[in-house]
Order: C-alpha cells, then structure tokens, then sequence
C-alpha cells in the first residue's frame, strides 16, 4: 500500500530530518505541515523540496478546519505529530503559546484524526497509525545513581513546556482509550545534530564560543542531559510507526548521559581543534562562564531504551563524540545560516 503520511512540524530540526529519510523509500508520499514559528526553516528540506513525493502545507494544527479538509484531500496512512513549542526558557516567559500548540494543537490532531477514520473503510482505519512525539521532561527530575527511566513512570513536570507535552500524552491516551485511535506515544531524550535553532544548548554553546562571548552555563553545570543524534531519533521514529504496537509508549535514547559542563567543555576541544584561528589563550572553555540557575530547573534525565532495542531491535548508529565532533564541524561550514539568527536573538 502507498504510504501517506502527514508531519506537523516537519520545518523543525526533528522533523525535517524525519521527512528525509522517510522520502528514501519508494512509495511514500509525505505532506508537510507547519506553521512556519521562529524554530522552523524551510531550508533544511531544500534539497527534498522539489521532490514528487513532498509537498508543504503553512498551517497551523490550532487551525480544525483546514487540518480536516488537508486529510480529506490526501487520504492519509498516517500522521506522525511533532508540531509544537519546544524551549523551555521561552516557556517560562511566556506559557500561552506552548498551551496553544502543545495541547490545544494536538487536541485538534486527535479530533481531526477521529473524524477522517469515521469516514474511511475499515482495512484503512485498520492500518492507520497516529504517532505522538513527546520528550523525557514529562518525568521531570531523577535521583543521581536512580535507574534510568522507564516508559510507565510518573509525569513530574517542571516547567510550563513539560506540562504542556504531558498534558498532550493524556489527550492522545484519552483518545486512544475512548474512541479507538490507533495512536503510539514516543518519548525522546535531548537531540542534536545539524540544523539545530541556535537557540538550543549545543549550537548556543558553539556561536558564543564562536563570537568570543561568553559561553553561558546555568548553576553549577552539573545537570545531566541524555543526548541522542537526530538521525538516529528519526530513524527510530520510522521503525515505531512501522512495527510499534498501539496503545503503547516507548522510549527512543542512545542513553549517553553527560552533564552540562561537561558537554560544553567537550564542544570547546572539538572548537580548539576544528577552529584555531578563534580560538582565546588557553582555549575557548576560559569563555565558560557560570551564571544563575533557572526557575524549575531539572537535575538529571535519562531514558531507559529498552523496550525499544527488545522489540524493535533498535540500535543508536552515532557514536556521541562522533556526532558531537561532526556537529561542530557542521555549524563552522554552516555560519551564513545560523549568525543572522543569533544576532537578531541579541539584539532584542
């Protein structure tokens, strides 16, 4: 059968990455909606853009109307949702647009996706998939030397972005449970990798050091982070759609936990190395420079994967400082697209 599948969100950095690789196989035909916010950029699907199989919808999933009528026109096989604000710093200065996309959004997801199976025939409504990106901030803090989390832990949320992707995973249960959606909820660790906003961690750290400005690091820099590559977050994406059983959750992690500080001072050495000519006397980690902590900020996170390695046979295929050095390289061939960005950041 000809695979249709909707992305929200495929001009962000997870999803565009997911867009091209499914556009790899044979047979898919993707639509791509996004309603084009400040983290999304079409640029990173320039290279698909053209291509028979992909088309690009600006919209946004608050919009029912013009969700149902893109899924009566497509006829799709499949949605896989990751429309949404995703930073938490931004949702604490301003919550209302994360309540907006992360729950009013998905809420519109689910009931556009209950109308259109109404309507089908029952070998489509059989086969369709609704796959929900979440993220390991619902589970909020875990105890040093805890084991990692598993996908039946309890949502403790921190800040108002986590509450609103937790408060999406209840609608998509709720929807699954009460009107049979055949709907899967994934829950990822931090990514990175290329075509990352500037506004997150690693490519933060990179264009500070970059600029010879400093290199900010929130408290002690002791929080520990769970880092998976893009690449691998969207290969994985594709086998859960594929093989993932409904009603379920599950975990995508390469479960490389570092703390900040120490990503930020292997982001240095990688700088020191790829880029001597900005590089300070006694290299750029003399740029770090600690400053207060933010409201609610989470200690340690970190994903069990296996469930998905078991059933699925998933293994990461980025060794950490592999992608770390390869993600470096990336941003130092890639300052014309990036510098605008962080230049009109500080300028507000």
């Amino acid at each position: 059968m000809m695979k249709r599948i909707v992305v929200t969100g495929g001009a962000g950095f997870i999803g565009a990455e997911l867009i091209r690789q499914l556009l790899q196989t044979p047979g898919t035909e993707i639509i791509n909606i996004d309603n084009l916010g400040h983290a999304s950029d079409l640029s990173r699907l320039s290279e698909v853009a053209a291509h028979r199989s992909y088309q690009f919808i600006k919209m946004d999933i608050v919009d029912g109307h013009s969700l149902r009528r893109t899924f009566d026109d497509f006829r799709p096989t499949a949605i896989m949702h990751l429309a949404a604000e995703s930073h938490v710093d931004r949702s604490i200065e301003s919550a209302r647009p994360f309540i907006n996309s992360n729950i009013i959004g998905t809420y519109e997801i689910l009931e556009t996706t209950r109308n259109y199976l109404a309507t089908t025939g029952a070998p489509l409504a059989n086969s369709f998939r609704l796959l929900n990106v979440s993220t390991d901030e619902v589970f909020g803090d875990i105890e040093t030397g805890a084991p990692a989390t598993t996908e039946d832990a309890p949502f403790i949320t921190s800040s108002p972005y986590s509450a609103s992707k937790a408060a999406a995973v209840h609608l998509v249960q709720a929807w699954q449970r009460t009107y049979d959606i055949p709907a899967i909820t994934t829950y990822c660790s931090n990514n990175y990798g290329p075509w990352q906003h500037p506004e997150k961690l690693i490519p933060t750290v990179i264009a500070m050091a970059l600029n010879g400005q400093p290199i900010p690091v929130y408290g002690d820099g002791t929080q520990q982070r769970d880092w998976l590559h893009v690449a691998d977050h969207a290969q994985a994406l594709i086998g859960v759609l594929a093989r993932g059983q409904v009603g379920t959750a599950i975990n995508i992690s390469a479960e490389h936990c570092c703390t900040n500080l120490q990503l930020i001072e292997q982001i240095c050495q990688e700088l020191d190395n790829l880029s001597p000519a900005t590089r300070p006397p006694g290299g750029h980690r003399t740029l770090i420079t600690h400053v207060a902590d933010r409201p609610g900020h989470d200690r340690r996170y970190a994903l069990s994967a296996q469930k998905l390695r078991q059933t699925l046979g998933w293994t990461p295929h980025i060794e950490f400082s592999t992608g770390i050095a390869q993600t470096v390289s990336w941003y130092l061939q890639h300052r014309p697209w990036w510098q605008p960005m962080v230049e009109q950041r500080m300028s507000v």
